[in-house]
């Protein structure tokens, strides 16, 4: 018995959600294989104190970055959505987020030990408590579209449900947006002074 359409497309999801996820999964494990050389150089715990200097000084110039940080994954998650070629580039988008992502926090473990862990949750918490979420939501129908894209380049579209970028799909999107500037804003003004009190019990 064929199941309902609606049945199909959530299981689809589930699958595109789950290849994803362990795209990222995978990507956090090389991060913190790399990181494990990184940790010890003596170079990397000068350019974090050099950068914790700059975040201080920097605070009225930060949105500009803060936006492109917090934009970039999910933006691109959006745009592959257009294009067939997303099939492809999106696990590889997904393994970067997580790569990235632990290597990052890695060599703050690395080269401040424990208290390491605390800086890192300051500096990356707040961005992937928002990130990671806008992320997923939008990566998971991109790549159904873009396999779907993919098919019919392939003359295999029978096998695929259609593509349709309908007023949900934008909403979607606007929504992730507002909740992302809503990051952006919270980085500038609060994660410094996260970024502060985790410094006090390093530098």
């Amino acid at each position: 018995m064929n199941k309902p359409l609606g049945r199909r497309t959530e299981d689809r999801q589930t699958v595109h959600l789950v290849l994803l996820s362990l795209c990222f999964a995978v990507g956090v494990i090389l991060g913190q294989v790399f990181s494990a050389k990184a940790s010890n150089d003596q170079e990397l715990t000068r350019y974090l104190s050099e950068f914790f200097q700059i975040s201080e000084t920097l605070e009225t110039g930060m949105f500009l970055p803060a936006l492109l940080i917090y934009f970039r994954y999910p933006l691109m998650a959006f745009l592959l959505g257009f294009a067939s070629i997303g099939a492809l580039l999106l696990p590889l988008v997904s393994a970067a987020f997580g790569f990235f992502l632990s290597f990052s926090a890695c060599c703050f473990a690395g080269a401040y030990g424990k208290e390491g862990i605390l800086l890192a949750a300051a500096v990356l918490g707040l961005r992937c408590l928002i990130t990671l979420p806008c992320y997923f939501w939008l990566a998971v129908p991109s790549f159904r579209n873009s396999i779907s894209l993919a098919l019919l380049s392939f003359g295999k579209g029978r096998r695929s449900a259609p593509v349709v970028y309908d007023a949900a799909w934008f909403l979607r999107f606007a929504a992730c947006v507002a909740v992302l500037l809503v990051g952006v804003l919270c980085e500038v003004y609060l994660s410094p002074l996260l970024v502060r009190l985790a410094c006090a019990r390093i530098l």
